[in-house]
């Protein structure tokens, strides 16, 4: 019997995880999974050895290292003495990862990352660690292959998998009348993060944005999204009551009806993009994390959309630029200034083309198999 690791660190990843064990399963029912995720590796198969409550988190301090470093050792431990996998498959969540990546080093066993560092992006260096300590990189952007290839490393190109994993739009008219929202109406909905000091650093500015929007434009109505993976109780204490809606687990569909977005930074402008709902980005943090970032970042855009386009369709309003008056301006401009509405939808129509039709879970699971 063949046995494979998986390594997830947050909710996306442990979908990512979900799809490439249901099709790994359905093609090798014998292979035995185990690893680090959640509720979509579980019912795809795999054993829990954790799940990645302590993984996912946002910024840095004190416990959360402690506990990095001691299911870190936790988790290598188990891999190496007890499972003893063929393979291990490591999903995302570079840092911690790669440190594990280093102690499974020359022990026997095949280290494969999906979604590996986005070393184009800032802390170049790390490249060199995954040179040395994984076999082989399984990869979900096109301009990634190249740089790989370069330093010599075994690189496989996947596609992303949000081209085939996100779901079709959703029916306007009955996602509305579910919600208790008025069809008439522009729909502007706001995503203020779906980690906790996302939360904290985001919230506020985004409800005061919205608020003096509806103010000035009433005509307009809001709805807040609830990522699911935060607790009401996580959520409720960063987002104060308001009398906008708020919608929990349902992303995917608030994403496609919405006129406008609201957004955190990260892989949901992406989903937007490819929906191709008009948006701005918002982010803020620490500005001592803010200045290291930028001494040590590769290029200067930070959303998705427009760092694969090469464009700045997405205006992005990061630390100084990121207040009340610049969110309601830039969202302003997307709903009533046509031109600029139409041809910003007409662009974000460029970052499917840019990608690619591939299915990336079966890639992934090709490869995996392959090599087992």
């Amino acid at each position: 019997m063949k046995k494979v690791f998986v390594i997830t660190g947050e909710y996306s990843g442990d979908i990512h995880a979900g799809h490439v064990v249901e099709i790994l399963k359905s093609t090798n029912p014998d292979i035995e999974v185990q690893g680090i995720g959640g509720d979509n590796l579980k019912n795809a198969g795999a054993t829990l050895f954790c799940d990645h409550t302590k993984m996912s988190a946002f910024g840095f301090n004190f416990k959360m290292a402690i506990e990095h470093l001691q299911l870190e050792k936790e988790v290598s431990e188990y891999i190496l003495d007890e499972f003893k996998p063929d393979l291990v498959l490591l999903i995302d969540y570079g840092t911690f990862n790669l440190r594990v990546a280093k102690r499974l080093k020359g022990k026997g066993i095949k280290v494969f990352h999906y979604i590996p560092p986005q070393v184009w992006a800032s802390r170049k260096w790390r490249i060199k660690g995954i040179k040395k300590f994984v076999d082989k990189v399984l990869c979900i952007f096109p301009f990634e292959v190249e740089m790989y290839k370069k330093e010599g490393i075994d690189v496989h190109f996947c596609g992303h998998p949000l081209v085939k994993q996100l779901p079709e739009k959703a029916d306007r008219e009955e996602f509305f009348q579910k919600h208790g929202l008025d069809l008439t109406r522009p729909l502007v909905s706001v995503f203020p993060g779906s980690r906790p000091l996302e939360l904290f650093y985001l919230a506020d500015t985004f409800i005061k944005s919205a608020k003096r929007l509806q103010k000035a434009h009433p005509e307009l109505q809001f709805c807040i999204s609830h990522a699911p993976n935060l607790s009401d109780k996580i959520f409720d204490k960063y987002v104060k009551e308001t009398d906008f809606k708020v919608i929990k687990g349902e992303n995917h569909a608030l994403l496609s009806v919405s006129n406008s977005l609201i957004l955190a930074s990260g892989t949901v402008a992406l989903e937007a993009s490819l929906y191709q709902t008009p948006m701005i980005i918002g982010y803020q943090g620490p500005w001592f994390i803010y200045l290291v970032y930028l001494m040590v970042r590769c290029i200067k855009k930070v959303s998705l959309p427009n760092i694969i386009t090469g464009k700045d369709i997405v205006p992005e309003l990061v630390q100084a630029k990121f207040n009340t008056e610049n969110i309601c301006y830039e969202t302003e401009k997307l709903l009533y200034d046509k031109e600029y509405r139409e041809k910003t939808i007409k662009d974000l129509g460029g970052v499917k083309s840019c990608l690619t039709d591939k299915y990336s879970a079966q890639e992934v699971a090709n490869c995996i198999l392959a090599s087992l």
